[in-house]
């Protein structure tokens, strides 16, 4: 009998500031050792025919930060997108656009754009809040992020145990994987670990 395969998968990057004070380096310096596992982390999800994969960039909670980090991870998302618009990615940045947090170079990308051919659908959550998010409903019927699909599985790195606000509506039947290992340490084989632990879960959906 064939292993269940995901579809979409989230990711939450957690460990970039533990990881860089762990090397000796300022806290907003361990964004960019981040940049290349997404890379890295997209790539396998194609070659491993993955439809959907949705990165946790940074929420609204996280621009209470000290300026120079909030700094360093809003460019990181600015690098990331540069990154994978060269993979071939139908590409959409989706946050609250109209605070001064969201990153102006990511405007062209809040409705979904193929980029390079296209390909993976590739969602990056900037300037989010999942209380903005359902705050569309009241007026639509619809969440903001209602062109984001529902997750099977969503991949923690970092040791935390917390979905720290991940697309409510689209987490709600995932099945949940914690990696210890900080996020700029990532290695293919903990993505490759994470899809086999899913491919045994018995998914019901409720039923």
């Amino acid at each position: 009998m064939s292993k269940k395969k995901a579809k979409h998968v989230g990711i939450i990057p957690d460990g970039n500031r533990r990881w860089a004070k762990a090397h000796g380096m300022e806290k907003e310096d361990g964004y960019t050792y981040g940049l290349q596992p997404g890379l890295d982390l997209l790539r396998l999800a194609k070659e491993t025919g993955i439809g959907e994969i949705t990165y946790y960039g940074f929420t609204m909670d996280n621009c209470k930060r000290p300026a120079v980090q909030f700094q360093a991870f809003r460019k990181a998302c600015v690098e990331a997108v540069d990154l994978m618009a060269q993979e071939g990615v139908d590409l959409l940045v989706m946050g609250d656009d109209t605070s001064k947090c969201f990153p102006p170079e990511l405007l062209p990308y809040r409705k979904r754009t193929s980029l390079h051919g296209g390909g993976i659908r590739v969602n990056l959550l900037v300037n989010y809040g999942w209380q903005w998010d359902l705050s569309h409903i009241r007026t639509d019927g619809h969440p903001w992020s209602q062109d984001i699909s529902r997750m099977d599985l969503i991949i923690r790195w970092g040791g935390m145990r917390r979905l720290s606000g991940f697309l409510p509506i689209q987490s709600v039947y995932a099945d949940f994987y914690v990696e210890e290992k900080l996020w700029p340490d990532f290695r293919p084989d903990d993505f490759r670990k994470a899809l086999d632990w899913y491919g045994e879960q018995d998914v019901t959906l409720g039923g």
